[in-house]
């Protein structure tokens, strides 16, 4: 079994790499069959984890069993960082992450990221489905990576372990945990709270110990992850409705037949409506389940944080690249 550890390693050390990146590739051949290797850092359930299933169950049938996907949920590799810089390198194939994650290096992401851009989950699917997608999809090519889709990640919105969150003041001196991400850093300060950059799976206990008062994120997640154990004030925000994006590997992409390539590129768009499907079901259960567990739900004074990031939102409308994506977005609304 390849391990998390022989992963790293082959993304770091020389002879690893070219040891342990062929098997992650998919490149050694089992009973004449290619394998591509996916992570994701959600549980098994997850939307975005069950379209990738799905991704690999239709190239095992299209490919009479030619091409397939291992799939790696539950962070069992890694965080979405490690899983960015392994895909890079070719030490995995394909990895599924949210875009606040790559906005560093990945700039055209920015503006998917940018506070209250988006008004609803149905404007965000418009402007992913009419243009802006495919921008921004066409922006990882120069570094390693192949943009094959765009998922939904919801509305993002506030919760904590201390008290209902009405306006930006209720957020003074608390400790909210962030993605690693100068956009949402700058965001968070601009309310007022302490930004906190934590991956997704030291939340939990983050709060139990009282190292961060709270996060963001959307319900589904919320749900999931368990946090709303922790956390029982949820506040609508819907601050950002950032999407996820699917990535491969260059290398691995490269690798392909030009009909495989073809194929993982048709499909990997058609699992978008599977995903948004199994999103829609699984947000309505979430919400349901953690209403019964006795989270408190309260609606913000949105006029409130739309000015407070307003600052935000003019400086990096200042690069042309990305006032020209958020005007796009803006049309769309």
């Amino acid at each position: 079994m390849i391990t998390r550890r022989h992963f790293l390693g082959a993304a770091v050390g020389a002879a690893a790499t070219t040891a342990l990146a062929a098997c992650a590739r998919g490149a050694a051949q089992a009973g004449g069959a290619r394998v591509l290797t996916a992570t994701d850092v959600h549980v098994s359930d997850y939307p975005t984890v069950a379209a990738v299933r799905w991704i690999g169950e239709t190239l095992q049938r299209e490919t009479g069993g030619a091409l397939g996907i291992r799939l790696y949920h539950s962070g069992q590799l890694g965080r979405e960082s490690e899983a960015i810089d392994m895909a890079r390198f070719g030490a995995i194939d394909i990895t599924r992450v949210y875009s606040g994650a790559l906005n560093n290096a990945f700039p055209l992401t920015r503006a998917l990221c940018l506070p209250y851009a988006f008004d609803s989950v149905a404007h965000m699917r418009r402007a992913m489905d009419e243009g802006v997608g495919d921008a921004v999809l066409r922006g990882f090519e120069q570094r390693g990576l192949v943009g094959l889709a765009i998922y939904d990640s919801g509305a993002r919105c506030f919760y904590n372990t201390r008290r209902p969150i009405v306006e930006p003041h209720d957020l003074h001196g608390l400790k909210i945990r962030v993605p690693v991400s100068d956009i949402f850093i700058r965001m968070l300060r601009d309310f007022g709270a302490n930004p906190t950059p934590l991956s997704l799976g030291e939340v939990f206990s983050g709060m139990e110990t009282h190292m961060i008062d709270g996060a963001e994120n959307n319900i589904r997640s919320f749900h999931s992850s368990r946090h709303f154990e922790a956390a029982h004030y949820w506040s609508r925000s819907e601050h950002s409705y950032a999407p996820d994006v699917l990535l491969v590997s260059r290398r691995s992409f490269d690798a392909l037949s030009p009909r495989e390539r073809g194929l993982l590129v048709e499909t990997a768009r058609e699992s978008v409506k599977v995903m948004r499907g199994l999103w829609d079901e699984s947000e309505s259960k979430a919400l349901q389940a953690v209403r019964e567990h006795g989270v408190e739900f309260n609606d913000v004074d949105l006029a409130a944080f739309r000015a407070a990031a307003r600052p935000l939102l003019d400086e990096y409308r200042r690069d042309a690249a990305i006032d020209a994506l958020y005007r796009r977005i803006r049309e769309l609304a």
